[in-house]
């Protein structure tokens, strides 16, 4: 059984069966029941829906401060608002000298926290690197390098971390000295955990931007790239790559991007 129903307090408003997209719970005798179907996979739309309290999931038991009541009729952000900050929103490259941190790493996971996931997996993993990040680039390198006869970028990160060449900026970090890696056994999850804790960075007045060269390591060498991490699942894979820091430069205006596609049928 996955539920904590108390009967006492419970209505059998049937708001419960509604939103229980397994069909775990029905009302009998104007009380709603666990079917223990063993379908339930701990989403949490029948506490959150609950009007008296009256259910509460065994697996979240330890966490009873995490249960929020809102209003439901109220947004607490404006549609253009959001749209504007949406649009002003740009890659960092340029990082001030100072750090970030873990108080405000912990107030960015929160948004990764909240993150949906498919079949509410909740699978994703985080590294924050900080003083290993010279080694795990070293590593990205002795792994991607097989490619850097195709990508110049590779190449060129080569050269920088051999000290050849006239580099001002380290060619995969640029200026950043922090970031967050992302792991998970769907892509997807691992993406939209990071872009929630990404928008949560620019309007704390942080930024970053991805590197897709960095996540080629995992995808050439997976078992190599996973032996640096330990203490992450080795079924997960890392599907993100997010240099942050504090901007120390600040844009002006928007820039127009390539017209998007939308079919209607």
């Amino acid at each position: 059984m996955k539920l904590e129903i108390n009967t006492e307090t419970c209505t059998g408003c049937k708001l419960c069966e509604t939103v229980c997209i397994r069909d775990n719970i029905q009302i009998i005798d104007k009380k709603a029941v666990e079917v223990d179907n063993g379908d339930c996979f701990d989403c949490g739309h029948c506490l959150a829906i609950c009007p008296t309290h009256s259910i509460s999931l065994k697996v979240f038991e330890d966490q009873p401060q995490r249960v929020e009541d809102y209003n439901p009729r109220e947004i607490p952000i404006d549609s253009e608002d959001l749209l504007q900050f949406l649009k002003q929103r740009r890659s960092i490259r340029w990082f001030k000298k100072k750090k970030i941190d873990k108080e405000t790493f912990d107030k960015l996971f929160e948004a990764a926290y909240y993150s949906p996931s498919a079949q509410n997996a909740q699978d994703v993993e985080f590294v924050v690197l900080d003083e290993k990040l010279d080694d795990f680039m070293h590593l990205v390198y002795d792994i991607i390098k097989v490619e850097e006869d195709e990508f110049f970028r590779i190449k060129q990160f080569g050269e920088y971390l051999r000290g050849e060449g006239n580099y001002k900026n380290h060619p995969l970090l640029w200026e950043g000295t922090q970031m967050i890696l992302s792991f998970s056994k769907s892509q997807a999850n691992a993406l939209i955990a990071n872009t929630r804790l990404e928008l949560l960075a620019y309007a704390m007045g942080l930024g970053g931007f991805y590197s897709l060269f960095t996540l080629k390591a995992d995808e050439l060498n997976h078992d190599k790239l996973m032996e640096f991490f330990p203490e992450v699942d080795s079924n997960k894979h890392m599907y993100s790559a997010f240099i942050i820091g504090y901007p120390r430069v600040k844009y002006r205006r928007t820039v127009p991007h390539k017209k998007i596609n939308v079919y209607y049928k």
